[in-house]
């Protein structure tokens, strides 16, 4: 079952999936509580097991209301189910609604193929992010 969920109930998924186990305040986001931000998250039997974030935040070159993906995770044992895809989905018809026109997102070299799974396309050229690794801009146009 997908619902909105908290910026803080993100941290438990952030945390060991994206950042090796950090600290949960290493986890938080600029414009994770922001008034237009939002966060959703995946439930097995009570239990998340994915989330993501979604910050209005427009990428320059594109015109039109835009978010920006972030801290998309999912638990390790739950990877590969398609529950992430899930997740994006819901966000997508979501966002249609708010009358966002895309979603763009800096992806981590491993998730390339997830994203461009779901339409994302790569806009940028690889670079890396200290700490975390290689990654590439993708957008989506969702409407």
């Amino acid at each position: 079952m997908i619902k909105f969920i908290s910026s803080e109930d993100t941290l438990a998924i952030r945390s060991p999936v994206l950042r090796d186990g950090a600290a949960s305040h290493l986890c938080i986001f600029d414009g994770d509580d922001d008034e237009l931000s939002f966060h959703l998250g995946y439930f097995i039997d009570d239990e998340l097991v994915c989330v993501a974030s979604f910050h209005k935040q427009e990428r320059e070159g594109f015109s039109g209301l835009g978010y920006q993906l972030r801290g998309m995770a999912t638990l390790f044992a739950q990877q590969g189910k398609g529950i992430g895809n899930q997740l994006v989905n819901f966000s997508i018809v979501y966002l249609r609604g708010q009358k966002a026109n895309y979603i763009w997102c800096n992806a981590r070299k491993v998730a390339f193929t997830f994203y461009s799974g779901l339409g994302f396309e790569f806009i940028s050229e690889e670079f890396d992010i200290p700490k975390i690794g290689p990654h590439r801009s993708m957008y989506l146009k969702i409407q």
